[in-house]
């Protein structure tokens, strides 16, 4: 090994300058995987079962590279430079979630984190090491740079019309192809087409952009080969183009600050290639980015290959004029900058005079972009993406919102933090309005919360300490290559952190992994300060090589263990597709759920099925097993609401009507701006008041009626709150006073008396298609609840129709149908139940259609049995009605969805009547019902 020579002109130590087979073993590897990677949704940690395996994939893969370089350099590590304590301290990363998962919120998201940061920290092990051989450095900078600009033509190809293209070469191993097309790689948002590639987010991909569009410039003017200098500066135009593309502001705003920092970095005669090579670029770029644009709008639209093609001329001509033009500069111009600006350079000082006069230039530009009709030479909506550049724009002022927020749940859990993924599981208890954002748009909050302050410092101190050491290395020895090999990895790291103060970039993995090798590169590159004394020890190295190797070990089981759980779960979900068998379907999931035994999703498909069961069979060891379940995923996931639902179910169908009303009231200030929730407890409330104001129980009535009218004002306190947003800011969801809460509330005031109060709460409430039910003068009468329910049922049943068609004919779910149409049927059926109280003694009964719409609406809500009972007794012997045999109909469809005897009859008469009912019978009978 050659021996290090330390001081201002000192070289990093090296392994061996031949690759030793460990190495190769290690670089294919990574080369492999990079190339998978960045297609598995960008490894994007969303915290669903959809990306779980590719993130465990990834900690394997991190694990077996961590265990391969130990084996194969135990004998060649030592303590010997500071560099080698960076490797030692990147562990206390991973050590503070592990820490976190002391507080966590949601264990299961807390472990996902600890083993992302684990691979994290094996991945920084290894390059650290790694990129300190000069041809491996080489070697991973190729294909790092390589794969950013396949990334980027992938994301023209599905922008240009090719997209089947793009879906083929990457469908045979990435699990986010659907009918041979990449998934959101142009997403449509309220601004049109924007261009995510593989990233399905437009703002991450910008900050990706970003990064690779100055590591290509930087790449160009390094480039000593001619090919070299034509492959990067061909690829400026794309590179700028995709940026375009994505419409993302945040990008926008941060390219000029990240290149005025870069620039700082390079001495004079390159600062001027830097800026000629992208003034060359802009200019091809802004000459096509309308033609593109409108190429791009037209080709989602409708298949035309030869508007695809003419795009595709467009941008190629653009990309050989900018790589002519740019080859020129550096051929004829680089050389002679150098000579002449030769005298200046050396002065630190020197360095500065472009930079300043480049925030001058970027300034004047951003001003006539922004501030001025120059903008129109763009396309229309990148002009008006550019024209709501302010701070009185929406997503500034909803970051904002999200920052206050987010520093509210620090408060809370300020030490140690709320564990990994805790701002997903807590921001609905604090947020300010009704937003739904499951990141909080700044990487460094976010961490704040996950790791609590001990954690935050630990983070900031390792990536500060590192960025410290590779600026004052710059500085002290400007020129070196080993400062240019680090300054290759110290754009991505820092065009990459920048950006994500404005968003959630590394919460996709595979920027984490970008930003973690930007680390290594810098740490490798840094002055190799010698350490003294007992850091050589051979304990301290044996120790240093065993912990790591036995947590890598362990983070290989565990990830494999959860792989096997995934794997079962996806099982399960097959099952079902082909199968009703309760065995069947659950065999797999009790293996996921001996792997994780808490795992919320495995949890909710088994309970679900338990319910199923239950509901059947009335068997109390399926309800058991339900609750059983329950408890234990809410013990570890206590803010997971679809959990604490699931529960209520329960505990309605086995008439524990309290119970499930305890649930939505003692956790209600977990969820404090969401309508369906507080609909939920004011609607459950009032019924259990009306009950026990029946039942003659004053202490109850009151307790129950004083929850429902404080429920409501929350609503309406909120709504007057929502108001005093700023113009510009997205109130989110929504949030008012709904029909089904009028209805509720106002019941509650008609029953004590408040009859103003209740007309005016249902005149507040009772908007869109209720509107004219709310200035009726028969408030509370049979025909006007009679009415309520009909109305309900008409206008929720096109809601049920869409969401039906979309499941049966597409396999997929329509979550706002269904959520319309829930609304309504709830909406009806809470009519039926204030009417059938009998609270105001009222004798006339509810005309047949009313009774007909309920018997409709429980049936596609799931309550089949209460529903055929219903429907029963209300059949008559006139089957010319046609009301009558809508009811037989329905009656007898309840029937068969149960598996109960067919009621001859009936179905001999319905038939008599019109022949065709049997197939109506049947058509009624399966459809599914809103879960």
């Amino acid at each position: 090994m050659a021996q290090p020579v330390y001081g201002k002109k000192s070289t990093p130590l090296r392994y061996d300058e031949a690759l030793p087979f460990s190495l190769w073993v290690l670089i294919i590897g990574f080369i492999l995987f990079l190339v998978w990677a960045p297609f598995q949704v960008g490894l994007f940690n969303g915290q669903q079962a959809d990306f779980e395996k590719p993130i465990y994939i990834s900690t394997v893969i991190g694990s077996l590279m961590l265990i391969v370089w130990a084996v194969f350099y135990y004998k060649k590590f030592r303590f010997e430079d500071q560099r080698d304590l960076v490797a030692l301290c990147v562990l206390l990363l991973p050590l503070t979630y592990f820490l976190s998962l002391f507080t966590a919120v949601s264990h299961y998201m807390a472990v996902n984190m600890l083993l992302i940061q684990s691979m994290y920290a094996a991945l920084f092990i290894v390059f650290l090491y790694l990129l300190r051989q000069k041809l491996a450095n080489q070697i991973i900078q190729s294909a790092i740079l390589t794969l950013a600009y396949l990334i980027v033509w992938f994301g023209l190809l599905n922008w240009l019309g090719a997209w089947n293209v793009a879906g083929g070469a990457v469908g045979w191993f990435s699990n986010t192809v659907r009918a041979g097309k990449y998934l959101d790689a142009v997403m449509t948002d309220s601004n049109g087409l924007r261009l995510t590639s593989i990233f399905q987010y437009a703002n991450t991909y910008a900050a990706f952009l970003m990064a690779f569009l100055f590591v290509a410039v930087y790449a160009l003017v390094r480039a000593k080969k001619w090919y070299g200098i034509v492959i990067h500066s061909f690829m400026l135009v794309p590179i700028m183009i995709s940026l375009l593309l994505t419409l993302s502001r945040g990008g926008l705003v941060m390219l000029p600050v990240v290149f005025v920092l870069l620039l700082l970095f390079q001495k004079p005669s390159r600062q001027i290639l830097w800026i000629i090579h992208l003034i060359i670029a802009a200019a091809a770029s802004l000459a096509i980015i309308s033609k593109i644009t409108s190429t791009g709008k037209h080709v989602a639209a409708v298949s035309d290959p030869s508007a695809a093609v003419e795009g595709w001329s467009w941008l190629i001509i653009a990309c050989i004029v900018t790589s002519a033009t740019c080859w020129s500069a550096q051929r004829f111009v680089a050389a002679g900058l150098e000579k002449r600006l030769e005298k200046g350079s050396p002065r630190k000082s020197a360095n500065l005079w472009l930079p300043v006069g480049a925030t001058v230039l970027v300034a004047a530009a951003a001003w006539l972009l922004i501030g001025t009709s120059a903008r129109s030479i763009l396309p229309a909506n990148i002009e008006t993406r550019l024209e709501n550049i302010n701070f009185k724009q929406h997503s500034v002022l909803e970051r904002m919102t999200f920052y206050r927020d987010a520093f509210k749940v620090a408060k809370d859990y300020p030490v140690l933090g709320a564990g990994g993924g805790g701002w997903a599981a807590l921001y609905e208890k604090y947020q300010n309005n009704p937003y739904v954002s499951r990141q909080a748009h700044n990487f460094f909050l976010q961490y704040l919360i996950e790791v609590g302050i001990l954690g935050f410092i630990v983070f900031m101190g390792f990536i500060l300490y590192v960025f410290y050491k590779y600026i004052r290395g710059y500085i002290r020895q400007t020129g070196t290559n080993d400062f240019e090999n680090g300054f290759f990895y110290f754009i991505i790291a820092l065009s990459i952190l920048l950006h994500s103060i404005l968003d959630f970039n590394l919460s996709y993995v595979f920027m984490g992994m970008l930003v973690f090798i930007g680390l290594a590169g810098m740490t490798a590159a840094m002055e190799p300060k010698p350490l003294e004394g007992k850091w050589k020890s051979a304990g301290l190295r044996y120790g240093y090589l065993g912990v790591t190797t036995v947590a890598a070990l362990a983070i290989l089981i565990v990830s494999i263990s959860n792989i096997t759980s995934t794997n079962d779960l996806a099982d399960a979900k097959a099952i079902a597709q082909y199968s009703k068998s309760y065995e069947e379907i659950k065999a797999p999931l009790v293996r996921a759920l001996k792997n994780r035994p808490a795992h919320p999703e495995t949890i909710m498909m088994l309970a679900s099925l338990d319910y199923q069961v239950y509901k059947q069979t009335k068997d109390e060891q399926y309800a058991d097993e339900f609750f059983s379940l329950l408890q234990r995923a809410l013990k570890e996931e206590p803010y997971n609401k679809q959990l604490l639902k699931l529960q209520t179910v329960l505990y309605d169908v086995l008439d524990k009507h309290e119970e499930a009303y305890a649930v939505y009231l003692d956790n209600q200030d977990k969820y404090i701006w969401d309508i369906e929730w507080y609909e939920q407890l004011i609607t459950r409330a009032s019924r259990l008041g009306i009950q026990a104001y029946l039942q003659q129980n004053e202490t109850k009535k009151q307790e129950y009626f004083y929850t429902s009218l404080a429920a409501y004002q929350h609503v309406v306190d909120g709504i007057e709150y929502l108001q005093t947003l700023p113009s510009g800011q997205l109130q989110g969801r929504p949030f008012s006073v709904t029909p089904l809460i009028a209805l509720s509330a106002g019941k509650v005031n008609q029953v004590t008396g408040q009859t103003e109060t209740a007309a005016s709460i249902i005149q507040t409430g009772f908007t869109g298609s209720y509107t004219a039910l709310a200035g009726r003068n028969d408030l509370w009468s049979t025909k006007w609840y009679s009415d309520v329910i009909v109305l309900a049922y008409e206008s929720g049943q096109p809601s049920y129709s869409e969401w039906l068609n979309i499941l049966s004919t597409q396999g997929l779910d329509n979550p706002q149908a269904a959520a319309n149409a829930k609304a309504n049927f709830s909406m009806g059926l809470e009519a039926y139940y204030q009417v059938m109280s009998n609270i105001d003694n009222q004798a006339i009964p509810l005309s047949s259609a009313a009774t007909l719409a309920v018997g409709k609406m429980k049936i596609l809500t799931g309550d089949v049995v209460s529903a055929v009972t219903l429907l029963k007794g209300e059949l008559s012997e006139d089957y010319s009605d046609p009301v009558n045999r809508e009811i037989a109909r329905w009656y007898l469809a309840g029937l068969k969805k149960v598996n109960s005897p067919l009621d001859q009859d009936v179905y001999n008469k319905l038939i008599a009547a019109d022949a065709q009912e049997a197939g109506m019978i049947d058509q009624v009978a399966g459809m599914t019902p809103l879960s």
